[in-house]
């Protein structure tokens, strides 16, 4: 029954992981007919930041009221808070802020190339951290790594060659990235201090643009890698989603303070409001939220694999809504990343039902020991073996 109930969660947690990268793709639709008049990047992040914190975090302060002592999440500790800045400042505040300027330094399909990028940072971290393990021996083994590299080359794909329109026509065109800042938001480039210090090195802007998204990707997938051993020890995804928003909207807020000189900048016209609700309460409350319950029961490789769905989608989502063309690259690369997913997937289910258990699900359950070092969630099922522990699992966020 219990291996019955945590399948039916998994199957739940990959539905959630499709409908977060559909929310993203609507994102971009409606922010590509909103938001092309020039609003303010880090205002507009700052909105966005503010109206899903005032949502999320409700949400959590009256989600555990009236519940039981042992059904509550435990206490907050300095660690715990810890833990949660850094989630902030690498998932929301740098991750937001980093693709801004490398968009500005660059250009939209160089931003969204390097995109795909994010589930092979996630996968190397959560290697390294042993959070997730590789047998290059079993067949399993060789279909997560052939998945992920299928799932990463078909956004590849999509991005960089575009081939004939299959279904449609026009060129109407839709350049899509895995964040909610579209890159039609034109504004003068952004320039500061940071910026003349490393031009001073001999660096031109291209390439500290370039260093800024790889700087974006790496945060995202800190981010996810970081968030799944929290998970165990802080089991509240929602109450977690809440304090790492916390502190990514506030320095979020400091930075648009510094980033604007005119009141104006903080005005915003009907359809950019409208583009700022959707993207605090789907694209950032309720998307966010859902990543980190998924986190919690498919690990931070597996669902850092469904960000090249972006494109497809929004692909798909264009073609219906504004009547642009699906090329053949489209069509292609959503193929290899369907198949990539498929790939590493049945590779997952072919471990759990062996019990090589090897990838890991962060599942926590009411009646386990918070304390406890001698299990680990893995694959959706406690085991013990020479796997990390929970306790060695819970010092790698904070390991220097």
């Amino acid at each position: 029954m219990v291996a019955r109930e945590r399948d039916g969660e998994g199957r739940r947690a990959h539905a959630a992981m499709v409908g977060v990268q559909l929310v993203y793709a609507g994102y971009h639709v409606i922010a590509k007919q909103a938001l092309n008049v020039g609003v303010n990047r880090v205002v507009f992040c700052v909105f966005r930041d503010l109206l899903a914190l005032s949502v999320i975090a409700p949400l959590a302060f009256f989600q555990h009221r009236g519940s039981p002592a042992q059904a509550r999440p435990p206490p907050l500790t300095w660690r715990l808070i810890g833990s949660f800045f850094l989630l902030g400042l690498t998932g929301i505040f740098g991750n937001q802020l980093l693709f801004l300027l490398g968009l500005s330094y660059t250009n939209p399909t160089y931003a969204a190339a390097i995109q795909p990028s994010v589930p092979a940072f996630t996968f190397i971290l959560a290697l390294m951290m042993r959070t997730e393990t590789v047998s290059l021996v079993s067949t399993e083994g060789r279909a997560k790594i052939g998945g992920t590299v299928v799932c990463v080359l078909g956004a590849v794909l999509m991005v960089l060659y575009r081939g004939p329109a299959v279904f449609g026509s026009g060129e109407l065109e839709l350049d899509v990235h895995s964040h909610g800042v579209m890159a039609d938001m034109s504004q003068p480039e952004p320039a500061g201090p940071l910026l003349y210090f490393f031009m001073a090195f001999g660096l031109q802007k291209w390439h500290i643009g370039v260093l800024c998204l790889i700087g974006n990707c790496l945060c995202m997938a800190t981010y996810l890698a970081l968030q799944a051993p929290i998970l165990v020890k802080y089991p509240s995804s929602l109450s977690l989603t809440a304090f790492s928003y916390f502190f990514g909207a506030v320095l979020m807020v400091i930075s648009g303070v510094f980033a604007t000189n005119d009141k104006a900048d903080w005005t915003l016209t009907q359809s950019e409001l409208a583009a700022v609700v959707y993207a605090g309460i789907m694209a950032s409350a309720l998307n966010y939220v859902l990543l980190t319950w998924s986190n919690k029961i498919l690990g931070p490789a597996m669902v850092a694999l469904y960000n090249p769905l972006q494109p497809m989608l929004s692909a798909l989502l264009s073609m219906v809504f504004l009547g642009s063309p699906i090329y053949l690259g489209s069509i292609i690369g959503g193929l290899l990343i369907i198949s990539g997913l498929y790939l590493v997937t049945w590779a997952r289910h072919k471990e759990k039902l062996s019990g090589s258990g090897i990838g890991v699900s962060y599942v926590k359950c009411a009646t386990e020991s918070r304390d406890s070092a001698s299990h680990v969630v893995k694959s959706g099922a406690l085991a013990s073996g020479p796997f990390i522990s929970l306790s060695r699992l819970w010092n790698v966020p904070h390991e220097s």
